[in-house]
């Protein structure tokens, strides 16, 4: 139907409505017939509907959706009906000198019960008869609160979502046996496996924003013994202002079970660190390299130079970047490879970054066991070529991307990273540049993580293959190390090595049970199968090593560390001669250089034998 048509088609209903108002009301108080058609009742009549007709394009009754309408839309109808009314009776006392408030006060009534039906009609007859009804999931909300209610009114007034809220579960004991726009709190969250199989629950939504890690582990427990996945709301804040619908509902993540409480900025410094600054980021391709580009993007900086040894994932986001702050400052797309010392000295050279987060490095453990020569080419080599152009091209801030591995390490991997912690300290004494080194845990989701292997093992319908059902690992998401790798260089003086309070490390043989939860099944559908702990690998992961302790906090969830340049020389004459040996004395050289105190531990054994 037109708008042209619409209109007209309300416009002729309101005025019988208004018309048979006025005369139902004479009627119900008994007025005698003749008075009908007196100047009085006539006044009355003409002056009511045209004050109806002002408000309701006033109100914009004639312009809404009423196959939607609601609470708002009856409010507008009172209001309109009422001042209508009143501006009638304002008319019999200029007209007559007097006010017919019964016949007014029932003319009122009638009035609004016309109106409201009228309007209300149309969206019942359009959810009963008229649009084809979907075939919904019956779907239970957990949290009864101003959240859960506002999803449960979203989805009932939403007609084109699959799901259909039939009840929720709240541990509130003052919301039990209430019900919530038609919909009943069926009881606590320790009886959703109750509920479920009562009321054939085909989807469970979560709408408590505020809830702790503590108690969304406790949900998805009970969820888990219904088989069902649950999903999880947006924040709150989107919700309301309308960046996202009840279509935005996603899964539960194994992030979500881990988060902790998120790192808070120092905005200010990090904008005046970034803001209108050159900023290179080497590996930028990669899962920290990309999202450190993401959160630099958002304080405006001159230029970002994505520096990285692999096209395609140079070319991701570089199109990422450009589709959404075009034009808003200039990406550098450049391909290089951080051994090649000439190219790391042009690439400075030619635009003279401000700050560089150094991401590139060879991270997966058990490779790096196999390939020891090629770690240190990309890990050691490649991070002083890029430190050395920094500081001959004057570079105000150079970040390393280090790692929990490098404490003690037991692996090639961590080794080279220490390795490279003491490459930046020794620049950080011979140029201006500020170098510091920035260490986290585990990255839920990145590149190579043990998230996506357990993934892919619950698809295929397991095992999922944990190690050691011992083994602890620091976690943390790759916002948040990005944002504590950005904190750091705006917190650096020099020499420092930031780690993040990552709380209580957590067993890899619980991250797998959460996976397969949260996956839909039990560990009786999917097997946890321990394969053995592998070449390099330690049972529990170290932040500092009980000589590097600095206790005190240097900024909220950041603790520093000034680690010793024990092993430098000797990590030079690795350098020179490397080439020469065999694997396995790489391997043990560097394993050596990395862990100092442990030599000399051995030394004093020596003596005292």
């Amino acid at each position: 139907m037109t708008y042209q048509r619409r209109l007209s088609l309300l416009v002729v209903i309101d005025s019988i409505i208004v018309m048979t108002a006025i005369y139902a009301s004479l009627f119900l108080l008994s007025v005698n017939p003749s008075v009908f058609t007196s100047k009085t009742v006539l006044l009355t009549s003409i002056t009511l509907l045209l004050s109806h007709h002002l408000f309701a394009f006033m109100y914009r009754l004639y312009h809404r959706a009423w196959e939607y309408a609601s609470i708002g839309e009856l409010t507008a109808i009172v209001k309109g009906v009422t001042f209508s009314i009143l501006l009638t009776a304002l008319a019999q006392i200029v007209l007559f000198q007097t006010v017919y408030l019964r016949a007014l006060g029932i003319t009122w009534m009638i009035h609004v019960m016309l109106i409201g039906g009228s309007r209300f009609a149309w969206r019942m007859l359009r959810d009963t008869y008229i649009k084809p009804e979907l075939k919904k999931k019956t779907t239970l909300i957990v949290g009864a609160g101003a959240a859960g209610t506002m999803v449960a009114r979203q989805l009932l007034k939403n007609h084109d979502t699959d799901l259909k809220p039939i009840g929720f579960v709240d541990d509130d004991p003052h919301k039990q046996r209430l019900d919530y726009f038609g919909i009943p709190v069926l009881g606590l969250v320790d009886d959703i496996q109750t509920v479920v199989e009562k009321y054939e629950v085909e989807q469970i939504l979560i709408a408590i924003p505020s809830l702790c890690r503590k108690e969304l582990n406790k949900i998805v427990e009970e969820c888990a013994k219904t088989k069902i996945k649950p999903q999880i709301m947006p924040k709150i804040e989107d919700v309301i202002t309308g960046k996202v619908s009840v279509n935005s509902f996603r899964d539960v993540e194994v992030e979500d079970l881990l988060g902790r409480d998120p790192v808070e900025l120092d905005m200010k410094s990090i904008s005046d660190n970034l803001h209108g600054k050159t900023i290179l980021v080497t590996g930028a391709g990669g899962s920290i390299g990309s999202e450190i580009c993401r959160q630099i993007s958002k304080f405006k900086p001159k230029k970002i130079v994505l520096l990285g040894h692999g096209e395609n994932s140079i070319y991701q986001i570089d199109m990422e970047l450009r589709s959404k702050y075009k034009n808003q400052f200039e990406i550098v797309p450049v391909i290089g490879d951080i051994q090649d010392r000439e190219r790391m000295f042009e690439v400075m050279e030619r635009h003279r970054p401000h700050v560089i987060y150094h991401a590139a490095a060879h991270k997966h453990v058990p490779l790096m066991e196999y390939n020891p020569k090629e770690a240190v080419k990309n890990n050691i080599f490649g991070t002083k070529n890029v430190a050395e152009a920094a500081g001959t091209f004057g570079v105000k801030t150079f970040v390393l991307i280090s790692s929990d591995k490098a404490v003690n390490p037991t692996n090639v991997m961590g080794a080279t990273k220490r390795c490279a912690e003491l490459i930046i300290q020794e620049m950080d004494e011979k140029y201006d540049t500020k170098f510091v080194a920035v260490r986290f845990g585990n990255v839920l989701g990145s590149r190579g993580s043990v998230i996506p292997l357990f993934k892919k093992q619950i698809q295929a319908g397991g095992p999922v293959t944990v190690t050691h059902p011992e083994m602890t690992r620091y976690f943390m998401t790759i916002p948040e190390a990005s944002r504590l790798v950005i904190q750091a260089g705006s917190l650096a003086r020099g020499g420092e090595i930031f780690v993040l309070d990552m709380g209580e490390p957590v067993k890899i043989k619980d991250l797998a049970k959460n996976l397969i939860r949260l996956s839909g099944f039990t560990e009786d559908e999917i097997e946890i199968k321990y394969s053995g702990i592998r070449p390099g690998e330690k049972m529990f992961e170290e932040l500092l090593n009980e000589n590097e302790v600095h206790p005190e906090q240097v900024f909220p969830k950041i603790h520093i560390g000034k680690a010793k340049k024990v092993g430098l020389d000797q990590l030079y004459l690795l350098m020179n001669s490397y080439e020469t040996m065999d694997l396995l004395e790489v391997h043990d050289h560097l394993i050596n250089i990395a862990n100092p105190y442990r030599q000399n531990e051995r030394a004093k054994e020596a003596i005292v034998n």
